[in-house]
């Protein structure tokens, strides 16, 4: 039985359902446009929105749950709508353009907002602070000239030096201590204790530093008193005193310190017990075996292997202790030489309205840790390149 073979005829092309249509990657001008305009649109409508939700809050009942409910349904299906309109639009280009902008297409919205919070607003505090109190004119350098000038200024630039002397340091030492104390318990003894230090990175600094209060508080002699420590001082005998009033030595400043670090410490226990958990049995074994002692066991092998996660923690409890705030702000708002330089620029903007002083005073803290910044950076980068 033979098998009749057809043979196409020379010049009949395939039908149309014989094969997938293939993109011949050349540029789709209508689908650009379409893609272009759509994008446009959809951020013109959101960026509406959301500006009526501020200013107009009638239309909404001035209802927040409604403006809520729409603000969710907003962004999130917006944000599906403009990725849908992005990716049309690179799709439409030639397929290598195409291709090789996929990828940074898409990271777009996101750097494009990270811009608008974060970059946008350092640029206008940095062009605030060549104006006048109300940004209406311009005056030069005269902020800084003011603000480094004035005695508060030069205050809270020593305190914020003495925080960063100490409480990073602290905080570290500390965090190795109770890791390494806590890595010789026994597993549920170790989960315990590190669960009861870890406990107050759960509180924020304004909840912290009213519970600290409760430890400061003062009251007349001859009263009972409520705070813990003057409790303490009166029970021996002692005078009840007003620490928090007490700048000589910077006794007051050292008191709110006690607060960071209190806050602290479990974070830095945290990465530093993992670190030393990281630390392979064999070296120990070794210098074990050597003979060395458990003391120079921590700190010729433990610490070295340990020492980038070190610098972490301590770069990281840098960059807070420059922007510390609210424990200054909660417990003596700057009063009796304890200010810093972020309570300070807030008082300048809320409490005397001078935005100019107040962005001045940014700029300079933004230049402090902008090295601070770079360093961990560099940091990183090394401890990545070592792995």
């Amino acid at each position: 039985m033979s098998t009749a073979v057809t043979e196409r005829p020379a010049g009949h092309s395939a039908s149309p359902h014989s094969a997938p249509k293939v993109d011949d990657g050349r540029l789709k001008p209508g689908r650009l446009v379409l893609g272009f305009l759509g994008m446009v649109v959809v951020v013109w409508l959101i960026a509406n929105l959301f500006l009526a939700f501020a200013y107009y809050p009638q239309w909404f009942l001035s209802s927040k749950i409604i403006i809520g409910l729409l603000a969710l349904v907003a962004g999130v299906g917006g944000a599906a709508i403009l990725f849908y309109f992005l990716n049309m639009f690179v799709e439409a280009l030639p397929r290598r353009l195409s291709e090789g902008l996929i990828p940074y297409a898409f990271l777009l919205p996101g750097f494009g907002l990270m811009s608008l919070m974060l970059l946008y607003p350092t640029v206008q505090t940095l062009v605030y602070s060549f104006a006048n109190k109300d940004s209406t004119a311009w005056v030069g350098f005269d902020n800084y000239r003011n603000v480094i000038a004035d005695q508060e200024f030069r205050t809270s630039i020593f305190n914020n030096f003495l925080w960063l002397l100490i409480v990073p340091a602290t905080t570290v030492a500390l965090g190795v201590i109770v890791a390494v104390l806590a890595d010789k318990l026994s597993p549920q003894g170790e989960k315990i204790a590190k669960s009861a230090i870890f406990l107050p990175m759960a509180i924020s600094f304004v909840g912290a530093s009213a519970i600290w209060y409760l430890v400061y508080a003062w009251n007349a002699e001859g009263s009972s008193q409520t705070g813990l420590l003057n409790a303490v001082v009166t029970a021996f005998g002692g005078t009840p005193q007003t620490w928090l009033q007490i700048s000589s030595g910077r006794l007051n400043s050292l008191l709110l310190m006690v607060i960071l670090i209190w806050l602290q410490v479990g974070f830095a226990m945290v990465l530093l017990g993992s670190a030393i958990k990281g630390v392979p049995d064999d070296t120990l074994e070794a210098a074990r075996i050597d003979g060395a002692s458990e003391w120079q066991i921590f700190w010729k092998v433990i610490i070295p292997q340990i020492w980038g996660t070190i610098l972490s923690v301590f770069i990281t409890t840098v960059i807070l202790v420059l922007k510390v705030f609210d424990i200054v702000y909660v417990l003596t708002n700057g009063r009796d030489k304890t200010n810093v330089i972020a309570n300070l620029f807030f008082n300048e903007m809320f409490a005397n309205s001078d935005s100019g002083k107040a962005s001045a005073i940014v700029v300079i803290l933004l230049a402090l840790i902008i090295p601070v910044l770079i360093y961990q950076v560099k940091m990183f980068r090394e401890q990545e390149a070592n792995r």
